[in-house]
This record gives C-alpha cells, structure tokens and sequence, in this order.
C-alpha cells in the first residue's frame, strides 16, 4: 500500500485518538435512493487528470466509520480522518479507487474537501451602536462565534471576555499544510487553543492569522459594536508553504472538512450565542446556491444553528460581483456587503438580491495580534459589525426567535436602491440603534451605477476586435526571469479563503486600509496570448500585484484552476496561457484567458462554465475540448 502524505483538512482526527469528543452532527448525509451508480456518487471532474485528490466521503451513519475505511485500506485509499460521531470521513485517492470505493452501499456521496480564504474611524455611529452603548445596551449576556484565523488571546481589546476557544486545522505534507493549533495537531479545545500568536502564524516578520483578530475586534472588542459580549474564538484555517498554490510563500486556507467540525463544535455548545461570524469565502454565485453540491452539505447545519437562535452571518464577497460567494449564497445565511462612511456601497463589494445588509467595511480600524490596531478594508469588516449587532438585539429581547431579530434589521435598516441587470434592488444598510429602538429606518439613498477601482493608469486598452485565440499559431519562448509574483502582493479580500496580511502601520503612518483586491473594468477582452503577453514579467501594463489578485479571483471563481491545473503565479499562468499542445491544455489556456477577462470586468460566465463542464469529464473528446475552448474565444 503506498502511503500518501495528508491533505489540507484540520480534520486528520482518525490520528488523534487523545482528541477531544466531537459534537453530532445534527444534520445526516440523507442516504441516497438505491437506484443511485457509483459514478453518480463521484463529484464530477474528482481526479479527472490522474493523480490523489484529497475528499470528502459521506457515509449514510457514523457506524460506517471502520467498515469503510478497512475496505479503502485495501483498495489503497488512504485514510486521513474519521470523525467518530460525524457521518463523514476525508481521504485521499485516483479516480478509480475513488469510483471503487463509490461502490459501497454505505457511501452516499464523494466530493473534493475544498478551501476557501478569509475576506478582509469610527463605523459605530454611522450604524447607531454609539447610541446602544449609551443607553447601556453592549450585549451583555450573549457571545460571538468568531470562525476564522484564531486571536491574539492577550489584546486589552478583548479584556476577559474570550469565553471559549477551539482548534480545527488540516494537514497535508504534498500541499505544505501545516496545523495552526498550539497542540500540532488537526484538532484542540481549550484555553489558548485559537491563539493567533503561535509560531506557525508568522511569516517573514507578519503574522499571517491577523485577520480573526481584527475581525472578532469590530464584532465584540472593548470598541467593538458589542463590547459587553463573549468571543469564542475558532481557528479553522491551515498554512500552506506551497508558492504554485498561494502565489507567494504562504497563505491561510480554511478546508471544508475544518469548517464542518467547527460548525457542529459551535452548535454543541452551552454558551448563549447570538451569531457564528464567517469572514471568508468561495466561488461567486449571481443566484441562490442552496442547491448546488457544498450548499448540500453546510445549508442544513446553517439551518440547525439558526432553530437553536444562533444566525450565520457571512462576507458576501469583494469581487465587485452582483451576487455573493458562497457560504454567503445559501438563503438562510445573513449576506453582508460593505458601504463606506459617505454610505455609498464600497467599490470593492459584491451587492445585489442575494445580499441581506450592507455595514461598514471601508478603513475599519480594529485589534491585530501583539497588542497593535490596523486599519483593513472588505466585506470581511462588515460582516462582524452585523454578528455584534444581532449580540445587542438578542441580549435585549431574548425570547425573540433569531429570524425575527435579523428580519427587524433589515426593516429598520437605511434603504439603499440601485440597478442590478436592469432591475432595482434595495439592500438595507444596517442600523442597529433603530433595531433596537423599533424606529422608522432613515431615508433611503440612491446608489451611483457601480464603478469599482481599476487597476489604474497602467490598464492595456485590449484589442476592440480580438482574434480567435492564436495559442497555437507557433512557438513563444518562455520567460527567462524569475516567475515568481511581486513580494507585495495586493491583500486578498477579507471574506474569502486565502489570507493575505499587511503589516500593521506604524502609529505615525495614516489610518488607510491596504487595497482590497477586487475585480477590475475594462469591460473589453483580451485573448489567450495577449493574457500571456500581460502575465510575462516585464513585457505587458498590468502590474504584478493586479495581475496575482486577478489570479486569485480567477481560482475562487473557476472548479479548473487550481483543482485540475494550477496557474496561481505568474510563471504557472504563463505556461498555461501558451500551453497549445494538446486540446486539453489548449481549453485550459482559453479557461484562464475567459477568467481573467472576468477578474478584468467582463460580466459574461455562462459560457465559461459551460466549458469547465467539458474539461470535468472523466474522458472528453478531442472534438469536445475544441468545441469547448472555441465557444469561449467566441463568446462576447
């Protein structure tokens, strides 16, 4: 049997037989009808190019647990993690084991563990808490579930109200994943168990887990909306020291499989808690996505939390998108956009029907580890200002049902009205003090047309006319100069699965957040080659920085890139965008073109997942792979 190093899941509990009890899972994996293949239990594209991928298999009860994993031993699957009491194991294989082990009755489902990055003065008079906390309302008697990159346990921010703290961090060696608990290990509970100052966290002089501290600040710090109320803190990310995946040294990654078990370790809990704040997300969805395959999975434990009075209040994103990123487009989420402090929708922010609130997100100061403030901007901001809200509204009125405390915040909420594919749409922005007070909500605003923050001067005018992609019209020679991206990339939004960290400013820098990477406009196309051109150091007008947050938008946006094909650095990019040798490669090079033209402003993506379709098969025609990549060089 070869052995396989672990994947990036903080979840490898099946090693840790020490580990602390985990909660039940309160909403089973249905077990399919028996009329279910095996091939239809295996998420589509899972391994398609050869090679172990790390997933996630559902089992149809916990009992399963040992059965299963003896029959993967012997098919040499290897077995990474086996929450006893969750109805769910993570291991790693080809497709043809995978498909083996589909085989098995006990198995319902097979998909991939995904990772998703976090999104990254005063806000609070702008929303009223000023007024709450005046009035002694500061939700006292009430906690926030902060589930995000741990906190700097030792701020004066916080004081003593840390109430409880929790560990969920995968590890894989072939991924460079590292834990980011104290202890080591994919799992630990207790005291210092979340601490954002551990070794791990540091990276060249930054501490990379800086982002769950500033977050849980705004939520719940001594100048927070709740100052009254109790954090637990729940690291969920892992480090990864993989450069082809981060594009730069090392980045923080949250895995399905971590955010799972921290989503049942909350809902286990004894504590009051009022909200689970998640500043990070995945792929953007302009509609509702509680259908699709993830949404399977975290919808109903979103829905149990909120029976038991617990909202999940989720980034929606800062793709300058109309729609959110999931989690934040399941329905039962609180989806909250960013407005800045003229109570305009930040330029950065994804807005629409989808989301429920807008709230401050724009040079937010706030609490980062070694006792400092920084300054940061996202919907990663926003969202806590939500979370500590529903604290103060639950600490004053705690009979009534979380659905109606977050229905009278968006009903007292300041209306904001503007233009979504044609249509109006009103999106409240919050305000707390008439929530709390039962008041009229203030006069709506009518929202300029969107026009986020270009990359600048240096944007190429694109072609008016472009060719059909000429990837194949003859040889280029590759770069000669390190491909490697710019060493100071732009920070990656603050809601997503990816953190990227500033340091913090010194005392005589101005209070101004680092730029928020977000999608560009130039509403023109460029073609494979003119992409490539761009991406090849030296010769193109986009800057590094803008071209790796392009990037970056690219694999949260795309199922190609990178679970089939990485492209995070610039080098990567290159050779995928001139890979014209096969009608695989020529797909993959027209795919990353028609993304990058999305991170570039063009709106259009149905037909670039159309085609990702085509590149997930398990075997597709060479006449598919063409038809596919033409559709996409075609398409306007």
């Amino acid at each position: 049997m070869r052995l396989r190093p672990l994947i990036v899941c903080s979840l490898v509990l099946a090693l840790l037989p020490a580990a602390p009890a985990l909660a039940d899972d309160p909403t089973p994996t249905p077990t399919p009808s028996v009329s279910q293949s095996a091939e239809e239990k295996v998420e589509e594209g899972l391994a398609v190019d050869g090679g172990a991928v790390r997933a996630i298999v559902e089992l149809t009860d916990p009992a399963q647990h040992a059965p299963v994993a003896s029959k993967a031993a012997a098919d040499s699957v290897e077995v990474l993690l086996q929450p006893a009491s969750q109805p769910f194991m993570v291991v790693e294989g080809t497709a043809e084991e995978l498909a083996a082990l589909a085989e098995d009755p006990r198995v319902t489902s097979i998909h991939r563990d995904r990772a998703y990055p976090p999104s990254l003065a005063s806000s609070l008079k702008l929303i009223g808490a000023d007024q709450a906390h005046a009035a002694g309302q500061t939700g006292t008697g009430q906690n926030i579930a902060i589930l995000d990159t741990g906190i700097d346990r030792n701020h004066p921010f916080f004081g003593d109200r840390i109430v409880a703290e929790a560990c969920f961090s995968a590890v894989d060696p072939d991924l460079g994943a590292e834990s980011l608990c104290p202890n080591g290990q994919v799992s630990q509970t207790g005291p210092a168990s979340a601490d954002a100052a551990t070794p791990k966290c540091q990276a060249g002089g930054v501490n990379l887990c800086e982002h769950g501290t500033h977050v849980a600040g705004i939520a719940a710090g001594s100048g927070g909306v709740a100052p009254g109320a109790g954090i637990i803190a729940v690291q969920v990310f892992s480090r990864i020291n993989d450069e082809e995946l981060c594009g730069e040294p090392s980045c923080l990654l949250a895995f399905e499989s971590s955010l799972r078990l921290a989503l049942d370790h909350v809902a286990a809990m004894t504590e009051p808690i009022a909200a689970v704040n998640l500043s990070l997300g995945g792929m953007p969805s302009d509609v509702s996505c509680d259908d699709s395959e993830e949404a399977q999975v975290f919808k109903p434990k979103i829905d149990a939390l909120l029976a038991k009075g617990v909202a999940t209040v989720v980034a929606a994103g800062n793709e300058f998108f109309e729609g959110a990123s999931f989690p934040a487009c399941i329905s039962s989420a609180v989806a909250v956009g960013a407005n800045d402090d003229g109570d305009a929708i930040a330029d950065f922010s994804n807005r629409g029907a989808l989301l429920d609130l807008f709230a401050p997100g724009v040079d937010i100061e706030s609490s980062v580890p070694d006792d400092q403030m920084a300054v940061h901007s996202g919907t990663s901001m926003a969202t806590p200002h939500v979370a500590g809200a529903l604290a103060l509204l639950k600490a004053k009125f705690p009979q009534t049902p979380m659905p109606e405390l977050i229905d009278k915040l968006k009903t007292t909420g300041r209306p904001y009205v503007y233009q979504v594919d044609g249509a109006e749409v009103r999106t409240p922005r919050l305000d707390v003090a008439a929530a709390l007070n039962g008041t009229a909500p203030q006069p709506e605003i009518s929202q300029s047309p969107p026009s986020a923050p270009g990359p600048g001067p240096d944007d190429p005018a694109p072609d008016p006319d472009p060719e059909p992609d000429p990837t194949g019209s003859g040889p280029t020679p590759e770069p000669t100069v390190d491909p490697t991206p710019d060493p100071t990339p732009i920070p990656l939004p603050t809601v997503t699965v990816t953190v990227t960290v500033t340091v913090t400013p010194s005392p005589t820098t101005a209070a101004k957040a680092p730029a928020v990477c977000t999608r560009g406009t130039a509403a023109k196309r460029m073609t494979a080659k003119q992409w490539a051109v761009e991406v090849h150091r030296g010769s193109g007008k986009l800057s590094d920085p803008t071209l790796t947050c392009y990037l970056r938008l690219a694999h949260k946006a795309s199922k190609v890139f990178p679970e089939l094909t990485k492209a995070q650095s610039l080098g990567k990019a290159y050779r995928v965008l001139k890979g014209a040798k096969t009608a695989k490669l020529r797909l993959d090079g027209a795919l990353l073109a028609g993304w990058l033209n999305w991170a570039h402003g063009v709106n259009n993506t149905k037909t670039l997942k159309a085609s990702e379709k085509v590149r997930l098969t398990g075997k597709p025609t060479g006449r598919a792979l063409k038809r596919a990549a033409t559709n996409i060089t075609k398409s306007r």
